[in-house]
């Protein structure tokens, strides 16, 4: 077996990575990246971005600060699909966290679909804890361009940061 190592770096996401960003979400996603991309200029939210050597993106996600006071809630979080499980979704989140820990906040929130065991595992073993359950929605783009709207029940999760 051949090992291959890629020495990945943490960084802001940018209009110019979008193209190349089609494994994170429908096209309807990646135009209101656009919108997420002014508010992180703005101040409002972190919006990071995991990438090759070459700055390809192979992971994604968000910091919002406006949600709730004194706490960094990360959402959108992604790993591009051919490299999931191989600790990329952990650099993303711990790197969050680092964010969130330097603007001053000591609290890190996140909801996980409670269709989606394997990330709800990944956040318990990274210290996240449940502590509520809420209904979530969201319109999605149908491969016809139509919208639909998504509903799901989440796990609110949180974890207190040094």
């Amino acid at each position: 077996m051949t090992e291959i190592r890629l020495h990945l770096s943490v960084r802001g996401l940018t209009d110019r990575d979008l193209p190349s960003c089609g494994w994170a979400g429908s096209p309807k996603h990646l135009r209101e990246l656009v919108h997420q991309l002014r508010r992180a200029e703005a101040g409002e939210i972190d919006y990071l971005a995991v990438c090759t050597p070459v700055g390809l993106p192979v992971a994604v996600g968000g910091i919002d600060y406006k949600v709730k006071p004194g706490a960094g809630t990360l959402w959108q979080l992604s790993v591009h699909p051919a490299l999931q499980s191989c600790g990329i979704g952990t650099l993303l989140i711990r790197s969050a966290e680092r964010r969130i820990s330097a603007r001053g906040l000591t609290r890190a929130e996140l909801g996980v679909e409670e269709s989606n065991p394997r990330a709800r595992a990944l956040y318990e073993r990274l210290g996240y804890r449940a502590f509520s359950r809420e209904l979530d929605s969201w319109e999605v783009e149908a491969e016809d361009g139509s919208l639909q709207r998504y509903e799901t029940m989440c796990t609110l999760m949180c974890k207190d940061l040094p």
